[in-house]
């Protein structure tokens, strides 16, 4: 007797990550601990895998197997650790007051979670696809309020290494989005942007670095006594 797979089934697993997600996304934003927000991230980075190697199974896309297993490896074991290495050496653990105060900021993601919403209504239309390739496609509005929220916090924080953290965001937004509508973008492409991310971080953990050295500190504001 041979397991047929449910779509229906598949479908109620990929709702339940991404809502976990998005909360995992809203939760980071109250953070103060950075060794916290790491690994908020590397989490939310894990349940992506999960939701590309759903897809992957349902819809026998091989190379979205292989966009999962990079997300595990990369951004859920080695940038957190990375990060962390790098909290651990400069010896800052907490962050300091955001420019919008916690709860206000809360809020503020909220309400970029509704709009992520509202603008992804306009794109999902479930009556013109069934089956297999419909799955992910209702997980739209989550990346797109997982690319507001991360530019949000890109924004709103004042240290340099928390900004990284909100671009790993807004680029998680952006991987749930290629993987939902489209199954992936060519592997080529993945192992691209793959490499890119892990060399940006890289490039900023030597900024971040630097910044601590020179000012005591990794508030980017303190940047503008560059010009003074």
């Amino acid at each position: 007797m041979y397991f047929v797979p449910n779509p229906e089934l598949g479908n109620k697993i990929i709702i339940l990550m991404a809502a976990l997600v998005l909360v995992l996304q809203i939760a980071a934003v109250g953070q103060r601990g950075i060794i916290s927000s790491i690994r908020i991230f590397g989490v939310q980075s894990f349940l992506l895998a999960g939701i590309a190697t759903v897809i992957a199974y349902f819809n026998k896309a091989e190379h979205v197997y292989v966009a999962a297993i990079l997300t595990v490896l990369l951004k859920a074991v080695v940038l957190p650790r990375v990060l962390e290495r790098l909290v651990e050496k400069i010896g800052i653990r907490r962050e300091i007051e955001p420019l919008i105060n916690v709860p206000l900021s809360i809020l503020t993601a909220g309400g970029l979670t509704l709009l992520g919403y509202v603008v992804a209504a306009s794109f999902y239309h479930p009556e013109e696809t069934a089956g297999p390739a419909a799955l992910g496609h209702n997980t739209l509005p989550v990346a797109i309020a997982l690319f507001l929220i991360g530019f949000f916090v890109m924004v709103n924080r004042r240290k340099a290494l928390t900004q990284v953290l909100g671009l790993l965001s807004l680029e998680n937004g952006m991987f749930l989005a290629a993987i939902s509508l489209t199954y992936g973008m060519p592997l080529v492409v993945d192992i691209g942007i793959f490499f890119d991310v892990l060399v940006a971080v890289m490039v900023l953990g030597i900024l971040v670095f630097r910044i601590r050295e020179a000012f005591d500190s990794m508030d980017v504001s303190k940047l503008r006594k560059l010009r003074e």
